[in-house]
């Protein structure tokens, strides 16, 4: 038997997976990132029969603007799989997008990140949606850990770091050293939220019902964490139905808005640090004082943020150098790198 599954593990690429809420990236060894695109699939029902139509950049084109017979789903909420079998179609399609039709008979060993505050059987969803979908082996690696490996940061060594990854369904907060996780803390606010925040922000001050894509549009464009200078800050036309008159409508909204908006997510994810600076031991707080606080997650790409989080925490903060792929690129080195090896988990 084990003849047969090497037989078959025979010439596979061994893959890392950041399975995430907002994208699904795929890290293939020696190749680095292959595969970056949303984590949606679009379902079609024909005769009550249900299959994929499409999955990933093709399925988020279609969010929001669906007839009856096709749904556009996210199968991951807040981090973790919300819809098992969903997510498992998804983790197949974008297996055999990388590997090719030739490959189908070969099984590659996984690695997939879990946000730090998963439980087992969140994390058990996780490896059998892997497994089904055709990995050989499934190791998991925690969030914080791989991007704090994707940052560069010294995480085999006996020094306090400490990072913060502000993914799309949480952000995960956690003090680093020895390849161990020393104090970590899951805030389930992350760039999901923020969208929502600006969607009922809209809604409440302007009687306009915008839609997520929109919101999303807004945030990754014009997002900021503190007030402009001038107070009023760049100018954003955005479109939507006016909940008053049933029609549609275009409004024009400023930075100051956008900033009132995400007040509160920003609020939780600068409450989350404070937590986890109350919660470290007083070596490693020493050590942070020096190292001071790495932002990534596509999250860290809010403008100001890290100097809002320096303000309220009184520590030096940066943004690490590709924010966005930080977690396959930790996940994919844990997997090739015999140093951080010893990160990984088995479910």
């Amino acid at each position: 038997m084990s003849f047969l599954s090497n037989l078959f593990k025979f010439g596979s690429q061994n893959m890392a997976i950041d399975l995430g809420t907002a994208n699904t990236l795929v890290y293939v060894q020696d190749q680095g990132i292959v595969l970056n695109e949303p984590s949606v699939v679009a379902i079609e029902t024909i005769n009550g029969i249900k299959r994929v139509k499409a999955v990933g950049d093709d399925a988020k084109m279609m969010m929001g603007k669906t007839p009856d017979s096709i749904e556009a789903i996210r199968p991951l909420r807040d981090g973790v799989i919300a819809d098992i079998e969903i997510a498992e179609e998804m983790i197949k399609h974008f297996i055999r997008k990388v590997h090719g039709k030739r490959n189908l008979f070969r099984y590659p060993e996984i690695v997939i990140c879990v946000p730090s505050g998963s439980t087992s059987v969140e994390r058990r969803a996780i490896r059998d949606a892997a497994s089904n979908a055709g990995a050989s082996e499934v190791h998991l690696i925690l969030e914080p850990m791989a991007a704090a490996i994707g940052a560069d940061m010294p995480v085999t060594e006996p020094v306090g770091s400490m990072v913060v990854d502000i993914g799309g369904g949480t952000t995960e907060v956690a003090v680093l050293s020895l390849r161990g996780l020393a104090y970590t803390t899951s805030v389930r606010t992350g760039g999901d939220k923020m969208d929502e925040a600006i969607v009922s922000y809209v809604r409440r001050h302007h009687n306009l019902l915008i839609g997520d894509a929109t919101a999303e549009r807004i945030k990754k464009d014009y997002g900021i964490a503190v007030t402009p200078e001038d107070g009023i800050g760049e100018s954003i036309v955005i479109k939507g139905r006016d909940l008053v008159n049933g029609v549609p409508k275009e409004i024009t909204i400023n930075q100051a808005h956008v900033a009132e908006a995400l007040s509160e997510p920003i609020g939780a994810i600068v409450e989350g640090v404070r937590i986890a600076l109350e919660n470290t031991a007083p070596e490693l707080a020493a050590d942070i004082v020096d190292q001071g606080i790495v932002l990534t997650g596509g999250g860290a790409l809010i403008r100001r943020l890290d100097e809002h989080l320096r303000e309220e925490t009184g520590l030096p903060v940066s943004i690490a150098e590709d924010p966005l792929t930080c977690v396959a690129v930790g996940t994919g080195r844990a997997m090739e790198d015999p140093i951080y090896r010893g990160v990984l988990m088995t479910a």
